[in-house]
């Protein structure tokens, strides 16, 4: 028994150390080159950037993808070709999610500057195109931090959508930011803590080892004909487009 409990120990220690200590494993994302050659024939730039560890691609994402879908088609109808740019926030592996991890806890203060510098330098070489960065649950905290730390003079085309970001984010008091909690009843955005405590206790190993939203948290699904998504989406770019 003895011998049981100095394996755990030793366990969390080292557990601790590589989490402190542990290199940082960032993922390849495209480069702004790439992102201006893909963006050429566009007028619209989507940054899209999913929930749970933020890996999910666009074609697997389907908590999320829809909505982005149907910004696309909107903008459509109203003349406005887009492209979607997927951002991967963490890479996949173990050194990777602890990287991620780290991410998260400190309210994606790297990759958000990383980001947010990519726009700058987007925005200097393609001064007429609009972007949109859009996140869900935890890529919504992504693109609002994302958003904060953008120049003033860049923000005037960029438009943020965050959807079901949790509440111990930081608002952002803006006219180009559209942050959607389904109305209020996204438990995970208004910080209901006996409810998320648990949804946490029914999901306690699917959280590390799922590339998708493994946490569920009661109204914390956005599907894009709902009444407490499409109608603000729409409205919101109707100002900024049209």
């Amino acid at each position: 028994m003895k011998t049981f409990k100095k394996t755990i120990i030793f366990l969390i220690i080292v557990g601790a150390l590589i989490f402190l200590f542990g290199p940082e494993i960032i993922p390849g994302n495209l480069q702004p080159q790439e992102i201006l050659n893909a963006a050429a024939n566009s007028d619209v730039i989507i940054i899209f950037n999913p929930g749970g560890w933020g890996n999910t691609p666009f074609e697997e994402a389907q908590d999320f993808a829809p909505i982005i879908e149907g910004i696309q088609g909107t903008l459509n109808e109203w003349g406005y070709k887009s492209v979607v740019v997927p951002y991967t926030r963490t890479k996949d592996g173990f050194l990777g999610r602890i990287t991620g991890l780290r991410e998260f806890f400190n309210s994606f203060k790297n990759t958000s500057e990383d980001l947010a510098q990519e726009i700058e330098f987007l925005k200097e070489k393609l001064p007429d195109k609009k972007i949109i960065i859009a996140g869900l649950s935890s890529g919504g905290t992504f693109v609002t931090e994302t958003y904060r730390k953008i120049s003033q003079d860049a923000k005037e085309s960029v438009y943020t959508i965050a959807a079901g970001t949790p509440f111990w984010t930081e608002e952002v008091q803006s006219e180009n930011v559209l942050q959607l909690d389904n109305n209020g009843k996204d438990s995970l955005c208004a910080g209901e803590v006996k409810t998320l405590l648990l949804s946490l206790l029914k999901t306690p190993l699917r959280w590390f080892s799922s590339k998708s939203q493994a946490f569920y948290a009661p109204g914390h699904e956005y599907y894009w004909p709902s009444p407490e998504v499409n109608p603000q989406i729409i409205t919101f770019l109707e100002n900024k487009f049209r």
